[in-house]
């Protein structure tokens, strides 16, 4: 024991326990050591020390290996800097500063010393403010900032976000736990990991005020707290729940807790919740300790684990979830045991292991999610605070626009191009992408293109978008001069795509090819080109194999890997990736399978010494699985698409791995899968508009070198499109050139669909999203789409060019009040609004189909329902 003081009011034993898991940390990470524990040199208060210990001692993996102990030192002092400086720093009790004000790390994101940058601007604003305020405060600034937009899967930090002014939830909330930490506010970032009603998932924030925690929507302020449009979807949640990097003892129920990582489990705070309780045994009745308990829901067309709980001594596992369906999986070695457990079933369940081999044929089942909830009446706030409150809304709005207005503009960009001579229109792309990334992509395009040509333009192709808002030109110039040293006789294309892009996985951007050229002799190098499995086997010898926290795998930067010599199995994988690209070796991971791969004569081969597993394992070889289309599939039956309406898994230790595509790939049936020998599942899924889906299971074997056609069918339902009202079509409206005009005269003879919507708020942006991608088919149909917006809250900075791929019969139109609402909508409380509320009109006005709030889908369901109206009134003449 170092000292007997007691620090941030931790008990002599919790202090042992800290001092220990930081020298197994300085123990595990010996081969960065000078990088990481130099700073303990620097003199530090006894707080200061301790926090930094407390820092280290729950570090993930990636984080060690992938940045440096003074940015771990500047995140320390500036906490509890701030702590003293705040008004509201000393009624923060010391375990709520440890777990959710000094943890440097919030999701997934790139870190980044942020404290002080944020609590300059913020400091100010909230100084006078009372705690509850000013969390209020920190949200306003964050709609300042940013605002939603769907991406891809790599969560971007705080200050890229910023500098985006745009991201997707899991990034805005991101956002406004860092703001509320800078200013010593404990607040977290709370999840549901997958909807059951719907797909996708949401993400939002808790935080602390005087004895209490409170919701918001980050980026999407409300004039109260606990308030929010995700709130009635969340009355519907199986889990609500958030990660702490640390052992945390509670008081909320502790869903996991292993390796100085915990998860909590708040449904209950949000949403009815019972608790399931599952027994394990074998097939001699004996409880089976350490099982694995998978609760298991339909998302995204796959089963996902919303959680997994290992049982205990007496083989039980306990799990507190929703009113609604799970798949339950139990699994202990080669054994396994599933049931559809369904919400009216008794909350105890008992689970066999007698199972090894998958069944065949197919299973049909509906997963019914839980119902919809009534939400407690709020207090109707003053006039005043409305009005007042929807002003602020609009200053952010213009306030983040006017940032954006900064980001180099179209003509800027065509005479960047004009200049280097490069393609006016694909250097707009790049850096319109770019935006407040734009002008530093643009230096790189100028100094680099006159050299070196078109190269650094296809460099900037070869990259995720999300990449151009936050790489570099240190990064890119790396990459650039370090692939084309390495420039062979490869067909362009395939030069690209598997030597010039740096991007392999989730993994951030870092400069790496100079790091790995400069680690080999000429010699050595020219021996993994000769045989690039030598390089696995290396890699495989030289290197330890630690597993992350779960969340963290495949993060680790290639740089940060390579000099911890240690990761976990992905981030390994993409160290083998990042080095053959480096020294002139074709290399990827695989599509689906993501394991790592490079190019010989004979195609594309597995790493011999795999690094995701065990040495010696030969590479293996590949079947095929093709799927057919269903020759008897009835008019109405869904077009097959990727993670929308159906998925592929591999039976690999008892679990179903989704197999990994592109989202929304729908030429399925053309060429066959390329997949590892195995048990398949193929999962296919309808879902109606109650959020219940109507699934199938399909089972198949495929074999080394053989072929296994698979017909893909879908169970049949029927559209139903009742009469549901009339709509009162005299209502006046106002076009956004200011002229006036009744809703009656934008219908169509044909029908039509009609919206009323808030578009600065996530749930419509995804309808306009949807709307967008159905452009095609709802342009063949002909219907016109009338978007009714209003005057205030989250519409005053509505601007209809920035959706210019909506279907082109679209029109947007003024409704003050929403007053052509009245009649048929009942309207909840305003901060449970329920917008977007989409119908689907006949040719008499009739309704016959209507959807409100936040529901991922109602795009296709509206299509669906205006294409049978359609070919009945066709069939009717």
């Amino acid at each position: 024991m170092t000292s007997q003081t007691l620090v941030f009011s931790m008990d002599a034993q919790s202090l042992e326990r800290i001092e220990q898991k930081f020298r197994e940390k300085v123990n595990f990470a010996d081969a960065r050591k000078d990088k990481l524990f130099h700073v303990f040199q620097q003199k530090l208060t006894e707080e200061e020390a301790w926090a930094l210990k407390y820092v280290y001692a729950y570090m993930p993996v990636n984080d060690m290996a992938d940045y440096d102990g003074e940015l771990f030192l500047s995140h320390v002092r500036r906490a509890l800097d701030i702590r003293k400086r705040v008004p509201w720093g000393d009624r923060v009790p010391d375990h709520l500063f440890l777990h959710f004000v000094l943890p440097y790390r919030i999701n997934t994101e790139n870190i980044e010393d942020f404290r002080g940058i944020i609590f300059d601007e913020l400091a100010d604003r909230t100084a006078k403010l009372s705690m509850a305020d000013a969390i209020l405060e920190t949200n306003y600034w964050c709609h300042e900032k940013a605002t939603y937009i769907g991406s891809d899967l790599r969560t971007i930090s705080p200050l890229t976000m910023i500098r985006n002014a745009r991201g997707r939830c899991g990034e805005e909330s991101t956002l406004a736990v860092a703001a509320l930490r800078s200013i010593g506010i404990p607040a977290r970032q709370v999840y549901t990991p997958r909807w059951a009603h719907c797909d996708s998932n949401h993400a939002w924030v808790e935080a602390w005020a005087d004895g209490q925690w409170y919701y918001i929507g980050a980026c999407e302020p409300e004039a109260g707290l606990n308030q929010g449009w995700f709130s009635p979807p969340a009355r519907r949640a199986m889990l609500i729940n958030t990660r702490i990097f640390a052992d945390y003892p509670g008081p909320e129920d502790i869903t996991l807790n292993e390796k100085g990582y915990t998860e909590i489990n708040l449904l209950e705070n949000y949403a009815p919740a019972r608790t399931i309780c599952v027994k394990v045994k074998n097939e001699q009745g004996e409880p089976v300790p350490d099982a694995s308990v998978r609760f298991e829901l339909y998302n995204t067309a796959e089963f996902y684990p919303i959680a997994e709980i290992r049982t205990d001594a007496q083989g039980k596992a306990t799990f507190k979830t929703g009113y609604g369906d799970l798949l339950i999986r139990a699994v202990n070695g080669s054994k396994w045991s599933e049931i559809l457990f369904e919400a009216q079933n008794s909350d105890h369940v008992e689970l066999v292991l007698d199972s090894s081999e998958q069944p065949s044929g197919s299973v049909d089942f509906d997963m019914v999610p839980p119902p919809e909830g009534e939400g407690e009446v709020a207090t109707a706030l003053p006039e005043e605070k409305i009005q007042e409150h929807n002003r602020r809304l609009e200053e952010g709005a213009k306030t983040r626009s006017g940032y954006e207005g900064t980001f180099l503009s179209e003509e800027e960009a065509f005479s960047l191009a004009q200049g280097v001579g490069l393609p006016q229109e694909r250097v707009w792309d790049i850096l319109q992408k770019a935006r407040g990334n734009s002008r530093e992509i643009a230096v790189f395009l100028k100094e680099r293109s006159e050299k070196y040509g078109e190269w650094p333009l296809r460099l900037l192709e070869s990259m995720n978008e999300k990449d151009l808002i936050d790489t570099f030109r240190q990064t890119l110039d790396d990459h650039l001069i370090g692939a084309l040293s390495q420039r062979g006789s490869w067909a362009e294309e395939t030069f690209v795509r598997y030597i010039l892009c740096p991007r392999i996985s989730y993994e951030m951007l870092v400069p790496y090819r100079g790091i790995f050229q400069n680690a080999y002799s000429a010699d050595e190098a020219a021996a993994f080109r000769e045989n690039p499995s030598t390089l696995a086997r290396i890699l495989a010898q030289e290197y330890d194999y630690h597993e992350d926290l779960p969340n963290l795998k495949g993060k680790g930067n290639p740089a940060g890997t390579y000099s911890l010599m240690k990761g976990d199995s992905q981030s390994l994988d993409i160290l083998f990736v990042a080095v053959c690209r480096s020294l002139g070796i074709l290399a990827r991971l695989h599509p689906s399978e993501q394991k790592p791969q490079y190019l010989s004569d004979r195609g594309w081969e597995d790493a011999v010494f795999s690094l995701s597993t065990p040495p010696n394992r030969e590479s293996a070889s590949w079947g095929m699985l093709q799927l057919l289309r269903d020759s008897e599939a009835r008019e109405d039956a869904p077009s097959a698409s990727y993670a929308e309406n159906f998925s592929l898994a591999r039976l690999e230790d008892g679990v179903y791995k989704t197999l990994i595509y592109p989202y929304g790939s729908t030429d399925v049936y053309s060429d066959p899968f390329e997949v590892e020998p195995g048990a398949y599942r193929l999962t296919t899924g309808i879902r109606l508009k109650d959020g219940t889906v109507r699934v199938r299971f399909i089972y198949c074997i495929v074999r080394a070198g053989d072929t296994t056609e698979v017909v893909l069918t879908y169970r049949e339902t029927m559209v139903d499109i009742p009469v549901l009202g009339k709509l009162a079509t005299d209502s006046e409206l106002t076009r956004l050139d200011g002229s006036e005009v009744v809703l009656h005269d934008l219908l169509g003879s044909e029908g039509a669909v009609a919206a009323w919507i808030e578009p600065e708020r996530e749930p419509t942006k995804h309808l306009i999203r949807e709307l967008c991608e159905l452009a095609e088919p709802l342009d063949k149909l002909g219907v016109p789409i009338v978007l009714v917006i209003g005057d205030t809250e989250w519409n005053a900075s509505f601007d209809s060019g920035a959706y210019p791929k909506l279907p082109v019969r679209t029109v947007f139109v003024r409704d003050s009040s929403y007053a052509s609402l009245s009649g048929f909508i009942s309207k909840p409380v305003a901060h449970e609004a329920g917008y977007p509320h989409l119908f689907v009109l006949d040719n008499q006005d009739q309704i016959r189909y209507s959807a409100s709030g936040y529901k991922i889908g109602t795009g296709k369901e509206a299509l669906q329902i205006a294409s049978a109206i359609s070919q009945s009134l066709n069939g009717s003449e």
